[in-house]
């Protein structure tokens, strides 16, 4: 509903709206809760504000408006961080597991009674969504609650999912992802994410092979959704989440968000029970699921919030991963709540440098994180010309950094960037700190807690300064932070545990100071702007075409992304003939791809060939392609 006037929203909400001088600031005191406020700059016209008894009070406006901290209600954060001794810290780490465990009762629950009781400033808000036109949500960690409880009694009453139930979730960055994830954790339900970018197969595939019984998403992929329903036998339930109108055969959960309940008792979760199910691409066959417990995500990210993200309860931290990645839960979910911190959100469609710039300066943004690729993009302009007031960490994950990336943003900033290294497997198991040296090329140090050595192919340490695979200790203590298994996939489980190590799939080599410095990976995953693509899935996109015998696809240099996809193709004898446009039917390819896998996977390079590289056995030799490609 539209209130254009102030009495119209302290009638329909119970609440005092008081006009604030000289910002033109509405204050919006609801009769029970944490005050809400908006301030506007003096050179913007008066807004319409909207609200909804449900979500909130928000504002909307086709201005930008300049936002300052005080506005808000936010103090001045200053760097608290004890962690300034990196020898002490690996020698006095503990994390200990309980035997129960449920991140929105440990966690959520426990910093929304530290607001009641004052121990955590409830001015710093838990949650804060913007959205690109001005549009806004801000949630203390008791509204978080509130709200997760609702969304816990909608996935247990009105869809009937029971404890160990799964379902997948396909949403942008909308403030009710965020609530999904903390109340399928209170419920007990199994949640995997995934990107908005999935096509009908790949959602097809997550569907039959995760057994899913619950689809969760938005009006954009409903559609996707309906084609495939048929062949998952398992689904049941079909949640549509931004919607003002019905569809057939689905559940509204706007709709029953308004007169759920917003008392729940929360499952009684073991720390080793399932809780959530990433979906990672690998050399061969389809994407694994990884499965992590209530402990592995839910505690184990302790590591990530201290060590990494160096997060207190009074830092604002915005991540810019996509929704349907595990760094998202890393550093937009767990971290983040872990220490009390606000989860800052920017919902834009597309990444847009100047305007994360714009951000970043406006908003009073604390921690900062994104891919190397979009740091690549950002240094590209003079940061020198803006002003950063609250900005005091950064960091970057997802694929490495070039030094000229950190020297740069070193040298607009004056800020320091950080390198972190971890997988959908694990949380953070390495990176550069401030109370260390940093070493150009090199990923940094192990975390404490995390002993992580180079060994080879049996699992045994190699000498320093030689190339091997990066392992993880876990016997004879596992890491808390370690995925439990590869769903369905015991034999691929037990590949990657070798002797006391679990091996991450890269290579790298160690300094005699206990650097690790990033090589490639051991397989062929292509790593492009920070999206993990198996070759597999790409060529059998390939394959569908009438043109492609066979392919092979792997990684290309590139300035911009890293790497992007390339692909070796083989046509058919119909397309083979001197009439046939190369240049067309590439570009045809490429659409192909696009229609068939997320676009993200598609080929930028095709070269045609005669044939492929191949072993005695018959198997494509993409380590020779790949080779070629980077000039080795």
């Amino acid at each position: 509903m539209l209130y254009h006037s102030v009495g119209a929203i302290q009638r329909q909400f119970s609440c005092t709206v008081r006009k604030l001088q000289p910002h033109r600031s509405l204050s919006i005191i609801p009769s029970s809760g944490a005050p809400r406020r908006a301030t506007l700059s003096t050179d913007i016209p008066p807004r319409v504000l909207t609200a909804s008894p449900a979500w909130g009070v928000h504002c909307r406006s086709n201005y930008r408006p300049h936002f300052q901290a005080l506005s808000y209600g936010l103090r001045e954060y200053s760097v608290c961080d004890p962690f300034t001794d990196y020898e002490q810290e690996k020698k006095t780490f503990q994390l200990d597991v309980p035997e129960y465990f449920n991140f929105a009762k440990d966690v959520i629950d426990k910093w929304a009674d530290a607001e009641q009781t004052g121990e955590r400033d409830a001015t710093v808000p838990g949650f804060w969504w913007v959205h690109e036109d001005g549009r806004e949500v801000k949630w203390t960690y008791q509204e978080l609650a509130s709200k997760s409880n609702r969304t816990a009694n909608i996935l247990k009453d009105s869809c009937g999912l029971q404890p160990g139930d799964r379902a997948i979730i396909m949403l942008p960055k909308v403030p009710q992802w965020w609530l999904f994830n903390i109340g399928a954790i209170r419920s007990g339900v199994v949640l995997s994410p995934g990107t908005m970018m999935l096509r009908s197969s790949d959602l097809s595939h997550r569907l039959q092979s995760s057994q899913a019984t619950c689809i969760i998403t938005n009006g954009a992929t409903a559609d996707i959704v309906d084609q495939v329903a048929d062949q998952c036998p398992n689904l049941r339930v079909k949640l549509l989440v931004d919607s003002k109108s019905s569809r057939n055969g689905w559940f509204n959960f706007d709709e029953l968000f308004e007169s759920a309940s917003e008392q729940f008792e929360c499952v009684n979760t073991k720390g080793s029970d399932p809780m959530t199910l990433f979906f990672t691409s690998g050399t061969t066959g389809s994407p694994k699921m990884a499965e992590h417990t209530h402990a592995s995500y839910g505690l184990g990210h302790t590591i990530t919030a201290r060590y990494f993200l160096r997060l207190t309860k009074t830092s604002v931290f915005w991540n810019m991963s996509d929704t349907g990645w595990a760094k998202s839960a890393w550093s937009s979910v767990f971290s983040p709540w872990i220490s009390g911190s606000c989860v800052f959100v920017y919902n834009n469609p597309r990444f847009d440098p100047l305007e994360t710039i714009k951000v970043l300066a406006d908003f009073p943004i604390t921690h900062f994180c994104s891919s190397a690729t979009a740091f690549r993009s950002i240094i590209k302009h003079d940061l020198t010309q803006h002003h950063f007031p609250h900005l005091h960490h950064c960091v970057s994950a997802g694929e490495p950094v070039n030094p000229e990336v950190i020297e740069e943003w070193k040298n607009g900033t004056g800020l320091t960037l950080y390198e972190g290294y971890g997988q959908s497997e694990t949380t953070f198991l390495c990176g550069s700190y401030p109370c260390i040296e940093v070493k150009p090329g090199s990923m940094g140090k192990a975390s404490p807690g995390i002993d992580v050595q180079v060994v080879d192919d049996s699992g045994v340490i190699l000498p320093r300064g030689k190339e091997g695979n990066i392992g993880v200790r876990y016997k004879p203590h596992r890491p808390v932070g370690l995925f439990s298994r590869y769903v369905g996939d015991p034999e691929k489980t037990a590949s990657v545990f070798c002797g006391d190590f679990y091996l991450t799939g890269d290579r790298a080599y160690m300094d005699e100071d206990d650097y690790i410095f990033f090589v490639g990976r051991a397989d062929d995953v292509i790593l492009s702007s920070g999206y993990r693509i198996g070759p597999f899935e790409v060529e059998s996109a390939l394959l569908e075409h009438p043109a492609v015998l066979e392919s092979a696809v792997v990684s290309s240099p590139d300035d911009a992304r890293g790497e992007i996809v390339k692909a070796f193709v083989v046509l058919t004898s119909k397309y083979k003939g001197v009439d046939t446009d190369m240049e067309k039917l590439g570009r045809e390819l490429q659409d192909h791809v696009k229609q068939s896998t997320a676009p993200y996977k598609y080929p930028r390079k095709i070269e045609f060939v005669e044939e492929l590289p191949k072993t005695v056995s018959g198997k494509i030799r993409r380590v020779e392609l790949r080779n070629k490609e980077w000039g080795r």
